[in-house]
């Protein structure tokens, strides 16, 4: 596969396409931040309120050449519940989680790319003051790919799934 990090779409995932994912969250360079993959029946259960327009997650199959290459997604923190983000009370601020589904794409800026023009895209709509990133503390690639997409640290968190490092980029 030719690999260019210019240029990225971004396919909202169907529900026909959450096989891929699963099988992309069992991959060992995802299992290992992303725990353990669920079920297909429990992934399914997941992302069925995520793949409605109404929903506040929007999960998307990020592409090169119309040839999906990794997960990325956007959620507002504010009110997303179970303990997540209780003191973000600006629906503005947008989180964000991502992977890359090839482990041997790795190492090679296409993560940065990857999430630089999506956070563009998330701040042309007006309502986004700011998005954020919560990284494991050992997850040095992942901090570095923020680093490089222009996020800053703020500082260690406990979150629901244990401890994080907050990350933000302004508008």
């Amino acid at each position: 596969m030719r690999v260019t990090a210019d240029h990225f779409t971004f396919e909202p995932i169907t529900v026909d396409e959450i096989p891929l994912l699963l099988e992309w969250r069992g991959r060992p360079h995802v299992a290992e931040w992303w725990g353990e993959a669920p079920s297909l029946e429990e992934l399914r259960s997941q992302y069925a309120s995520r793949l409605l327009h109404t929903s506040p997650v929007r999960p998307y199959f990020a592409c090169i050449d119309r040839t999906p290459v990794g997960f990325i997604q956007s959620y507002v923190a504010a009110g997303s519940g179970d303990g997540w983000w209780t003191n973000v009370h600006d629906p503005g601020v947008l989180g964000i989680d991502q992977f890359l589904a090839d482990a041997s794409l790795l190492g090679r800026g296409l993560g940065t790319s990857m999430v630089r023009q999506f956070v563009e895209i998330l701040f042309t709509s007006p309502s986004t003051t700011m998005v954020q990133a919560d990284p494991h503390p050992s997850n040095a690639r992942a901090i570095r790919c923020y680093e490089k997409a222009g996020f800053r640290t703020i500082g260690p968190i406990i979150t629901p799934d244990g401890d994080a490092l907050l990350m933000t980029r302004n508008r």
